[in-house]
């Protein structure tokens, strides 16, 4: 990855990768979690704080299969079944897990049951080979594999479920004579003794990262999907390529979404919202009704009410709008309160910040905000007030007043002709 963060710990849809990976796994409800890390574990044990997983080192990297026997240690007194799983391969969704649990257990009792997937382009992936009944004959890394194996199509992607009772034990005769000089978890598959079992699955959900342009692959795998599932649900996109989505964004239906919309995570939209073209939302919720754009920008925070409407380059964030407010142009509104019907004027900004702290805007329901007026926090504004065009508010205004803060207007008859013809002259002079 060439990067200073973690490789599981880069994004796909604004989420870690392993956590997309830790959160499929927790549907499952397992008794335990274990994470298995080498360099950069100060990194991962912070990401994965609070997800009941543990972390188990592997100081050397000597394997796959030695990798899993790193946790050893946190499994002690687990009786159960366990499922092997990659951080840098985050889609596999918690119905292909109960599937491998479900084979695990069946009346043949395999050993280990594998899955496997038939990709468009095998390339150096490491074959299966199995019968009809998905029983394994042979496990073997490309690098490994005669010509014959290398043009078999079932391909290991490396996620494995193994019962407790067996593993440790298969772990502990397994050797590394073979090219890299590595322990292979594949290797537990082909020891004398029972049988093993795969299942297969489609080469999209099993896709890993081992670089930047991996990573842009599987983002693009992923908001395809989730665009399907959207309009699925009752959405409209007009144009689906152009929009993304953070792993959590909520849109009712009705929705209403155009070209080039960016949602980052913790984005909430209700029934019958429109957000237009080049909007941009994170950590804000849209009520029904609601329009948001073009152009606009919604911050975290941002709390938008029924049929409010936030307008081309307005901003907003850490701030409610309530029903039928509206905000729609050029504008800046951070850290406020904006009552029902209220009406903000192009040009309007709270200043919300002295350089140190931050300070609230409070406008009252039915207020009219004149145009380019900058409201000085901490700022009240009652309900059905007017502010006048130009105006910088300092102190409280009443409901229902007038504020007005602008020099009187001073019209000089003839000057701008006057200027106009001494400037001419000068630069005649000049000449």
């Amino acid at each position: 990855m060439k990067s200073s963060i973690h490789k599981v710990l880069h994004p796909i849809a604004g989420r870690p990768m392993l956590l997309h990976l830790l959160a499929s796994v927790g549907t499952l409800a397992p008794e335990r979690q274990v994470v298995v890390v080498g360099a950069g574990r100060d990194q991962v044990e912070k990401a994965v704080a609070g997800t009941g997983a543990v972390i188990a080192v592997q100081e050397q990297q000597l394997g796959t299969g030695h990798a899993v026997a790193q946790a050893h240690d946190a499994l002690a007194g687990f009786a159960g079944d366990i499922l092997i799983l990659y951080g840098d391969v985050p889609l596999v969704r918690a119905d292909t897990m109960r599937a491998m649990l479900d084979r695990l257990s069946r009346g043949d009792e395999p050993r280990a049951v594998v899955l496997g997937f038939r990709p468009d382009d095998a390339a150096a992936y490491g074959r299966i080979i199995a019968d009809g009944q998905g029983i394994i004959d042979k496990m073997v890394e490309y690098k490994d594999a005669s010509e014959a194996e290398r043009a078999v199509t079932l391909c290991n992607s490396g996620l494995m479920a193994v019962r407790s009772t067996d593993l440790f034990v298969l772990l502990d005769q397994i050797g590394n004579d073979n090219a890299a000089g590595e322990y292979y978890l594949p290797d537990v598959v082909m020891l004398p003794g029972a049988q093993s079992a795969v299942i297969e699955t489609d080469a999209w959900e099993v896709a890993g990262v081992n670089s930047r342009i991996e990573l842009a692959a599987v983002e693009a795998l992923w908001q395809a999907r989730r665009r399907i599932e959207t309009m699925r649900e009752g959405t409209t996109l007009v144009a689906p390529d152009t929009v993304f989505f953070a792993h959590d964004t909520i849109l009712g239906r009705d929705v209403v979404v155009e070209p080039n919309v960016v949602f980052g995570p913790g984005v909430s939209v209700a029934d019958g919202a429109v957000i237009h073209a080049f909007s941009h939302l994170e950590g804000a919720r849209v009520a029904s009704g609601a329009a948001i754009g073009p152009y606009a920008r919604l911050r975290p925070g941002a709390d938008i009410g029924p049929k409010a409407k936030v307008g081309n380059f307005v901003e907003i964030k850490k701030s409610s709008l309530g029903e039928g407010a509206k905000a729609n142009h050029l504008s800046y509104i951070g850290d406020a309160t904006v009552g029902a019907d209220a009406n903000i004027g192009a040009g309007t900004i709270t200043c919300n910040y002295d350089g140190f702290l931050k300070y609230r805007t409070e406008i009252g329901a039915g207020a009219f905000i004149g145009s380019n007026s900058a409201l000085v926090a901490p700022a009240s504004i009652g309900a059905g007030a007017i502010v006048g065009a130009g105006s910088v508010v300092t102190k409280p205004v009443e409901a229902d007043a007038l504020c007005l803060v602008r020099p009187a207007q001073d019209n000089k008859p003839g000057w701008a002709r006057r200027f106009r013809e001494k400037m001419k002259a000068r630069k005649a002079a000049k000449g």
